[in-house]
């Protein structure tokens, strides 16, 4: 294969993996709302304006639908904490800023995350989807160990949690938050910005 017919190829590569994106990102409304069970190639056809038919083509089944969905948008939540950790200059400012922004995700995404919490479950039954899960679960531990490392490092200690440790504290933290606030508790937003908060300013 010519240098010309590797880059026609990788072209190609590149335009399917874009187009896969675009249609999971359009998809993702209908199944955050409907959840996994209620959720076909179908159903997300007929509730968005997408074609069965282009869903078909792009996706395996649902299963590689959602997990695609899922996946993009939990990898752009863990990024959203680079510039605090890279520009926070103390402790409380970092509390503050990585608090504030669990807390709006919370308030103004919660149907994605509950359809995240929903899939984690589901994969331990096995379905198609549970690579994806592993690794959303490790970039999501990465990112709080990240958080919890700088602070150390404003802090002058080290940190009193491991990795794991801390990912499971703030990961129950924050399901806990997402299933009051989903039941309609009002305060379930401003009480999970005062846990993070605590808990961050509590790790070193």
């Amino acid at each position: 294969m010519t240098t010309a017919d590797q880059r026609a190829a990788r072209g190609s590569v590149d335009k399917f993996a874009q187009r896969r994106q675009m249609l999971a990102l359009s998809a993702s409304s209908t199944i955050a709302q409907r959840g996994f069970a209620n959720t076909g190639l179908r159903e997300i056809a007929k509730h968005s304006e997408l074609s069965h038919g282009s869903l078909h083509y792009y996706f395996s089944d649902k299963d590689d639908l959602i997990a695609e969905s899922i996946w993009l948008f939990k990898s752009e939540c863990a990024r959203r904490y680079d510039e605090a950790v890279a520009t926070s200059l103390s402790c409380d400012e970092l509390a503050s800023r990585v608090a504030e922004e669990m807390s709006r995700t919370l308030r103004d995404e919660s149907s994605m995350h509950r359809l995240w919490y929903d899939l984690r479950n589901q994969a331990l039954f096995g379905t198609g989807f549970g690579e994806t899960i592993v690794r959303i679960d490790e970039l999501l531990e990465k990112m709080v160990w990240s958080i919890l490392t700088r602070h150390a490092e404003l802090a002058g200690r080290p940190s009193t949690l491991t990795p794991p440790l801390a990912y499971a504290l703030v990961d129950g933290m924050f399901q806990h938050a997402l299933i009051r606030f989903v039941r309609g508790d009002v305060d379930a937003v401003e009480r999970l910005r005062r846990e993070c908060e605590s808990l961050i300013l509590a790790s070193a």
